[in-house]
């Protein structure tokens, strides 16, 4: 059995309230016992939210990091920082770290194996477009991406790896996929690891992302092939994100 993980990504928002504020909350939630969550703050509240949660069900991600280990990199965080902070997982890839940063399919896959190797949980995000999709070309686009990235590893490290589907269309926009489009692509992709190994594809878990909220979270969620969500306006608030959580039992 997959075990479901609802990862919350701020991404440029929040506070050091709001950090207090879900620890509050989660610290007497009542979640399903095989759930896993996690919220992905922005790096300043990184040491804030470990206090928070630490009597808390919440595990601590960051929303993406340097290759590098260490060096001249101002402005960057590494692998070995976010693990003094007790992070557990890591974005790699999301739409915008690829659209407004311009980041490629190699820089997604080194930023995926520095998380890798300081045993951080890389989550790597894959998606298309609009465009894309009214041209059918979604599973091409979106096989690509996870392709260029899994055939890179050995399968050792591909066991470590959690795929969150986020068609770019969807995020922040207030649409979403159906859950009828979201399992078509979540199966697109479970079949396509099958080619390395049916046992990865039956035990690699799929988050779907893209304006998943506390409305549509349980039949989303209900999806053979969707394990968990990635969510993004939606955990922002607190209620909405613990919703989330419940539905997922």
């Amino acid at each position: 059995m997959r075990t479901p993980l609802i990862a919350g990504n701020w991404k440029m928002n929040g506070s050091t309230e709001l950090v207090e504020a879900f620890g509050q909350a989660f610290s007497s939630a009542a979640l399903p016992n095989s759930l896993e969550a996690a919220i992905f703050p922005p790096y300043p509240y990184l040491g804030a939210a470990r206090a928070a949660f630490a009597e808390t069900p919440l595990a601590l991600g960051a929303q993406t990091l340097n290759p590098h280990p260490a060096g001249a990199h101002t402005g960057e965080v590494s692998g070995p920082m976010l693990r003094e902070f007790g992070v557990q997982y890591a974005l790699v890839g999301h739409s915008e770290r690829r659209q407004l940063y311009r980041e490629s399919d190699e820089q997604v896959h080194e930023r995926l194996l520095a998380a890798l190797e300081v045993d951080i949980v890389p989550v790597l995000c894959v998606g298309e477009s609009l465009a894309e999709r009214d041209a059918g070309n979604t599973l091409s686009v979106v096989l690509h991406q996870v392709g260029y990235v899994m055939s890179r590893l050995g399968p050792a490290q591909r066991e470590r790896v959690i795929i969150a589907y986020e068609p770019v269309w969807a995020i922040g926009t207030g649409r979403t996929a159906t859950p009828e489009q979201a399992q078509e692509v979540m199966a697109g992709i479970r079949a396509y690891l099958s080619e390395f190994d049916r046992g990865l594809a039956d035990g690699l878990r799929l988050l779907y992302g893209g304006s998943m909220n506390a409305g549509n979270a349980a039949e989303l969620l209900a999806q053979p092939d969707i394990d968990g969500g990635l969510v993004g306006g939606a955990s922002l608030k607190v209620d909405d994100f613990l919703a989330i959580c419940q539905s997922a039992g």
